[in-house]
């Protein structure tokens, strides 16, 4: 077409043709005029014009660039270009435009490709199987509740980066030598074998970090001991280095949030209910890469028989008030134990608490805020010595704390309003000593509640018929068969008589 541009694609289709057809034919086929195809053959064909040189605009920041801008950048690698275009704006405003700051952004770019420091590269590492596992941990921000509460919790980490197998495990405190021993003991148990190295960040659990040498605490080298593995850590203050679980972290609770916006609430029954729900999500990524996890497998080390210590053990008395008290933090237990010594192994999730050697009871763990005190009271340790006497209740410290839920608050709140001071002490502690007894709580709570709506509040023994089964005793008669001589005896005169 006439005052069309011959491209070069259209010359490379042109002289293709040509070795097989004529000059019509191939012009013909490149989409050419035969004058063009003969210049082209006479290497006559017009040159790409040549690019242009000058400026179609006056340079904006011609008068500030070289002067102010290029020091700048030349003092301090780190200033970025928002912080320059801050500065030009507040004290320049004579020689700098605001409307040119995405053409100070794209010069401040190429400058420093052509002129910038040097910058961080990133090395891709060969990883073998059964040599590296990588453990850290990471802070969930997902507002996961349980109950309704609110529920404070980072994951502990672990990954075989030649695999990609990883593990993870909910964590409720913070990065204790508990923790991580809890969790690295459970990875290797999922992962059916010890790698040959485990890597970490500078934590404080594992490692002192007074020197730049590897000196480790004396519970962390028990553990390496135990499972026979080589520790090691990257450089502190550089979390990248350990690039090969940093991003699988963010993919990881990435995962877990998207599931939970499927899921469709973030709130659960239960911590044992979102764990396996984390588990769950785990589980789903190690299933694409399993061919190469067995193959990973086959290389690790055996297992030990048993597993290493993942406690610290305190020894506590246990109080009048039935309490003891640990890391901040009060627990009830079963009045019985009133005055006793006992040993309290202390995990990340649980406490186990000994007589002698005898285990006692088990306890959800519970954590404090920095420099505050916090108290986990179960009402049913204390409902027996309560029910003794019903009046301590209105004034005892742990009275918020006796109280399971929201119903029975509400309860309490309801009754201390309309009932005489020491009837409603003695109202909601038999409550809550039924509560104990018929194992309903729940709906024991429920019950009291959509009466108090309807204003009519449920008597006691109105509750207890309805909620306590008490199963009837059968006695256990001894019946003794007589013999017919016996009988006899008791005729006068005999049978015959």
């Amino acid at each position: 077409m006439p005052g069309t541009r011959i491209t070069d694609q259209q010359v490379k289709k042109y002289m293709t043709h040509r070795k097989r057809n004529s000059q019509v034919v191939a012009a013909a086929k490149a989409g050419i005029s035969e004058r063009s195809a003969r210049r082209i053959d006479k290497q006559q064909q017009d040159k790409k014009p040549a690019q242009r040189q000058w400026r179609t605009r006056e340079d904006p920041l011609e008068s500030i660039w070289d002067s102010i801008v290029v020091p700048k950048l030349q003092a301090d690698a780190e200033i970025t270009a928002v912080g320059i275009f801050d500065y030009l704006c507040e004290h320049h405003t004579d020689k700098f435009k605001p409307s040119s700051r995405r053409t100070l952004e794209r010069r401040i770019r190429k400058w420093r490709s052509l002129h910038g420091a040097s910058k961080d590269v990133v090395f891709i590492q060969t990883h073998d199987y059964g040599v590296l596992g990588i453990a850290d941990f990471t802070h969930v921000k997902s507002p996961v509740t349980i109950a309704g509460e609110r529920l404070k919790h980072m994951l502990f980490h672990y990954r075989m980066p030649a695999s990609g197998w990883a593990y993870a495990q909910v964590i409720y405190g913070g990065e204790s030598f508990a923790a991580f021993s809890d969790g690295l003991q459970n990875a290797f148990r999922a992962a059916g074998g010890v790698p040959q190295e485990i890597r970490t960040d500078s934590l404080s659990a594992a490692y002192r970090n007074h020197s730049d040498a590897d000196d480790l605490t004396e519970r962390f080298n028990e553990l390496v001991k135990h499972y026979g593995f080589r520790p090691s850590r990257n450089n502190r203050g550089v979390a990248h280095e350990n690039g090969a679980i940093e991003g699988p972290h963010g993919h990881a609770k990435s995962q877990v949030e998207q599931a939970l916006k499927i899921r469709g609430s973030h709130d659960f029954k239960s911590r044992e209910a979102y764990e396996t729900f984390v588990d769950h999500v785990i589980a789903r990524r190690n299933r694409r890469i399993n061919d190469k996890f067995v193959l990973e497998q086959r290389q690790l080390q055996a297992l030990p028989r048993t597993m290493s210590v993942n406690y610290t053990e305190h020894y506590v008395t246990v109080s009048r008030t039935s309490t003891i008290a640990l890391k901040r933090v009060t627990y009830s237990v079963p009045s019985r134990l009133v005055g006793s010594r006992l040993l309290v192994r202390l995990y990340d999730s649980r406490l186990e608490l000994f007589y002698g050697t005898d285990f006692v009871l088990e306890l959800e763990r519970v954590y404090a805020a920095k420099g505050a005190r916090a108290r986990s009271v179960n009402y049913q340790h204390l409902i027996d010595a309560l029910a003794k006497k019903p009046r301590a209740f209105r004034n005892s410290q742990l009275r918020d704390d006796l109280l399971p839920d929201d119903n029975y608050k509400a309860i309490w709140k309801y009754v201390d309003e309309a009932l005489p001071a020491d009837k409603a002490s003695y109202y909601m502690v038999k409550v809550l000593h039924l509560a104990k007894q018929s194992g309903c709580e729940r709906q024991l709570g429920r019950y009291i509640v959509a009466s108090i709506t309807q204003r009519q509040l449920p008597a006691i023994r109105e509750c207890e018929e309805r909620f306590l089964v008490i199963e009837p005793r059968t006695p256990n008669l001894t019946v003794k068969q007589h013999s017919l001589s016996s009988y006899s005896s008791m005729i006068p005169g005999g049978l015959n008589g």
